[in-house]
């Protein structure tokens, strides 16, 4: 293991953002069996810090990798591509009319967890449908159309967060 190696390169997967969730499952557990800082432990200090930064390394990779949205995020990264989600605030307007009535349904659906369910299930088909975007524009090397539906999910992932805390509250 390289401390400079891609988090595709660490795990000995192809640069895709299609990704066999299984084999990164498995080849995870390969790097962290052999880099865990507790086979480390009667080594050396440097040995062990060497260690804790392979490991540390490992955790960070698998996260990224193992959600779409920061794989998307990563790989546009890779291909030199900032999705400048701070400063390109402008989306198209249907997109931001959509927005602006998911929002308006998830207010009104406030102390209603059917609703609240039948809302995240049909956002939930709306991010797997700008996740097969996503994948069909990295495929196509269309690095700017790409950047905009990751910023587009990054939206929708937003407002699922909503909705759960809105469930989690129901809940309480």
């Amino acid at each position: 293991m390289n401390l400079k190696q891609n988090h595709f390169e660490l795990f000995g997967l192809p640069e895709n953002f299609a990704l066999d969730v299984a084999a990164l499952d498995w080849v995870y557990r390969e790097v962290q069996s052999r880099v865990h800082p507790d086979k480390f432990a009667h080594a050396g200090d440097a040995e062990r810090r060497l260690s804790m930064q392979m490991a540390t390394q490992a955790n960070e990779a698998y996260r990224t990798l193992k959600e779409p949205l920061a794989r998307a995020r990563y790989l546009l990264a890779l291909h030199g591509v900032d999705i400048q989600s701070e400063t390109i605030t402008a989306m198209p307007a249907e997109f931001l009319v959509q927005q602006m009535e998911w929002r308006e349904a998830v207010e009104e659906a406030a102390g209603q967890s059917d609703v609240l369910d039948r809302l995240a299930g049909r956002l939930k088909n709306e991010m797997q449908q700008l996740t097969t975007e996503i994948g069909r524009e990295l495929n196509a090397a269309d690095y700017a159309r790409a950047a905009e539906a990751v910023r587009k999910l990054m939206f929708l992932d937003r407002l699922r967060e909503e909705i759960g805390d809105a469930l989690e509250r129901l809940d309480a």
